[in-house]
């Protein structure tokens, strides 16, 4: 893949949209025409589409690159990525190719780029003056589970982590690196621009639900894909959080247990010894969580210093 460097002569700023596309000839040709009116040029990352939608881009003025086979969401972003950087792109705007983001709102995700203010940019169903047309009820608390448990692994405060609606400056189309190729690349991809400290943003946007989508096990499986992926990340930074707190409540609940049956001792010690047992072994498992969960997130820290700071890697 080179597409050269397509910046025009001049100090404007040149503005690149990406799409990735999959069979989408219904929609792409509309979506690529309005969104040329708002940038310098358009990328269609066609994901081994079998019916038109690559020529369709084409006739309509977009840039193709051809994936042979379908290698998913992360995929097609990681090559247009790849193509911005070779068009030396100052700005590049991801949006769907099915409808479902508005070309006319590429100005407002651009504005904190242009203003210096921000180098990556949401455009955010859930803050003021943001919502979904006919958002289904289940993508709703999806979306809001997936946000919180992303929030916490990484202790940031977006509120539309899976918004497919971005605009990066040139830092972040240079700095921001991801290997997944699924959806849960709209996860990583913060993590990594949090870790390289870039500025994150987000402005109200509203997103369309009532054009052509996969069936609902497509957006379900993808949640429980994106979820996963989450609460791994999760596990991996905050150990002590996520083995703590269950080991608290075990520890609590062993705790619990064995005054209750303290209390009511009497006379017989036999009736109690397999209950008392019991509470023991739940103390000590929810002790052994506690303690875990400890030495795991020490050792994170000691090693992330000794990584970062002894080498120089900050």
């Amino acid at each position: 893949m080179n597409l050269g460097n397509s910046r025009p002569n001049g100090d404007k700023p040149f503005i690149v949209a990406g799409m990735p596309m999959y069979n989408e000839e219904e929609t792409i040709g509309s979506v690529v025409f309005q969104t040329l009116a708002h940038v310098d040029a358009v990328i269609c990352i066609d994901d081994g589409s079998s019916d038109s939608s690559a020529r369709i881009a084409e006739k309509c003025g977009a840039k193709v690159i051809r994936h042979r086979v379908n290698r998913g969401y992360g995929g097609a972003l990681k090559s247009l990525f790849i193509a911005a950087r070779e068009m030396n792109a100052d700005a590049l705007v991801v949006l769907d190719s099915d409808g479902q983001h508005e070309p006319s709102d590429i100005p407002k995700l651009l504005q904190p780029i242009m203003n210096n203010e921000a180098d990556f940019v949401i455009g955010s169903r859930f803050v003021d003056g943001g919502g979904g047309t006919d958002m289904p009820a289940y993508r709703r608390l999806g979306i809001k589970v997936i946000t919180a448990a992303s929030n916490m692994s990484r202790d940031i405060n977006i509120k539309d982590t899976q918004s497919g609606f971005r605009a990066f400056s040139r830092e972040a189309i240079e700095k921001l690196r991801f290997d997944s190729e699924g959806m849960e690349l709209s996860l990583e991809m913060l993590e990594d621009a949090h870790e390289k400290k870039l500025t994150i943003s987000e402005i109200p946007t509203v997103i369309r639900y009532d054009v052509p989508k996969g069936s609902n096990f497509t957006a379900v499986s993808h949640g429980f894909t994106v979820l996963s992926w989450a609460l791994l990340s999760l596990s991996q930074k905050k150990p002590l959080l996520v083995l703590g707190v269950p080991g608290l409540g075990l520890l609590a609940t062993g705790a619990a247990m064995g005054l209750n049956l303290a209390n009511g001792v009497t006379g017989e010690i036999d009736g109690y010894v397999g209950d008392g047992l019991t509470a023991i072994w739940i103390g000590v498992l929810g002790l052994s969580l506690m303690a875990t969960g400890l030495v795991l997130q020490s050792a994170r820290g000691f090693l992330k210093h000794l990584i970062v700071k002894e080498f120089g890697l900050d």
